[in-house]
C-alpha cells in the first residue's frame, strides 16, 4: 500500500511539473492552477506514504522517479532532447530505485 500511495504522489508531482512548463512562468492561468493543485496533492500523498516508509527512501523514490518521468515527458511533449550522458544518468536513477525496491529492508519503518 505505501508504494501505491507513493506512486500516485509521483504521478501528481509529474503532472504539476508538466503544468509548470506549460504555465510559461505562471503567465497562463489554468496551467498555473494545475501546478498548485497537483503539487498539493503530491505533497499530501508523500506525507501519507511517510507514515509507513522511511523518509530518505520515500523521497529518493519520489524524486528519482519524478526526474525520469518528467525527462521522458519533456522529450515527448516539449521536444527536449536527451543526449547519451543524460540517458545513462536516467538509467542509473532507475537502477537505484529498483535496487531500493527489490533489495532494501530500509524502506519500511
Amino acid at each position: 500500500m505505501p508504494y501505491l500511495i507513493l506512486f500516485f504522489a509521483v504521478v501528481a508531482e509529474t503532472i504539476g511539473t508538466t503544468a509548470l512548463q506549460a504555465s510559461q512562468q505562471f503567465s497562463r492561468f489554468w496551467p498555473s492552477v494545475t501546478v498548485v493543485v497537483a503539487y498539493g496533492i503530491s505533497f499530501a500523498l508523500l506525507g501519507w506514504a511517510l507514515k509507513y516508509m522511511a523518509v530518505g527512501v520515500a523521497y529518493a523514490i519520489w524524486s528519482g522517479l519524478g526526474i525520469v518521468l518528467i525527462a521522458l515527458i519533456g522529450y515527448a511533449l516539449f521536444g527536449q532532447r536527451l543526449d547519451l550522458p543524460a540517458i545513462i544518468g536516467l538509467a542509473m536513477i532507475l537502477g537505484g530505485i529498483l535496487i531500493i525496491h527489490l533489495f532494501s529492508q530500509s524502506a519500511q519503518h
